[in-house]
């Protein structure tokens, strides 16, 4: 298990500035206007005032791993995952994260990280909304900012399967290194209730994070997944799933099938279920 602590100002340089304005409704072709330059005037001051008062963390964990179908064993734990089921038109395979781990039967462990990262403190700005909401959009960026900083080590020195990486921070932003690190929330990763099974692995609660009985995190500001590095691996939606997925689903996890439903509402295919 591995802990990281931060400065905002360390973790400034990696803030993805373009969903920062998204989060504010600017078009990443109005990021330059007059409007949005005075925003980000705003974000560069307030980032400055939050040094000390904020608390960003990251911790990390690097897994024995191996893909079992479509699931994936981390230390011992298994980890079931979704697989794509929506109609391919360019005979493209329908992908699951475990396709990118190396297989149990092949008898070699691979490595998988787990990943969590998370930003706290009080901002006195509870009687000014427009510095609360700037407050918070701030917040969620530097959160990811860690995470950022933190997969960089990871894949450098911690894991170390590029040692020699040398990309620039732009090239960071846009994901040009090896390797991927899908979110939980996100299309490759969309049950949320996969944070239960992360906190197992992790112990989220060092950091500061707790979990509502529907997985989601507190504080708001927090971010959560996995760090695969095959060099094929790449990011997709599971997009649809029929019932025969969720019946599957549910049964790997060990959960009943109405409260997978809940979870999954948005990736359950338009039918009787």
């Amino acid at each position: 298990m591995n802990r990281f602590i931060y400065s905002v100002q360390e973790v400034t340089p990696y803030i993805h500035w373009i969903y920062f304005f998204h989060a504010w409704g600017f078009k990443p072709s109005a990021v330059h206007t007059p409007e949005a330059e005075g925003l980000r005037t705003d974000a560069l001051a307030m980032l400055s005032e939050l040094e000390g008062h904020l608390h960003v963390q990251s911790l990390c964990r690097l897994c024995q791993a191996y893909a079992d179908g479509d699931d994936l064993i981390l230390d011992g734990m298994r980890f079931p995952l979704l697989r794509q089921q929506m109609p391919r038109t360019q005979r493209e395979p329908h992908l699951c994260l475990s396709d990118f781990v190396r297989p149990f039967a092949l008898g070699k462990p691979d490595t998988v990280g787990v990943f969590a990262s998370s930003v706290s403190g009080d901002v006195a700005a509870e009687d000014d909304p427009y510095r609360k909401l700037l407050a918070q959009t701030l917040a969620d960026r530097l959160a990811e900012a860690a995470t950022e900083k933190m997969h960089q080590y990871v894949r450098r020195t911690l894991w170390g399967y590029v040692p020699d990486e040398q990309l620039d921070i732009p090239s960071l932003l846009t994901g040009n290194f090896q390797g991927i690190r899908p979110a939980v929330g996100y299309p490759s990763l969309p049950d949320q209730s996969v944070n239960f099974l992360i906190d197992r692995l992790l112990d989220m609660k060092q950091i500061g994070i707790t979990l509502t009985e529907n997985g989601a995190m507190h504080p708001s500001a927090s971010v959560s997944g996995l760090m695969l590095a095959h060099p094929a691996a790449r990011y997709f939606a599971i997009g649809p799933i029929g019932r025969d997925q969720l019946e599957d689903y549910a049964r790997r996890r060990g959960m009943p099938i109405e409260q997978m439903e809940k979870f999954l509402g948005a990736n359950l295919k338009n039918e009787s279920i």
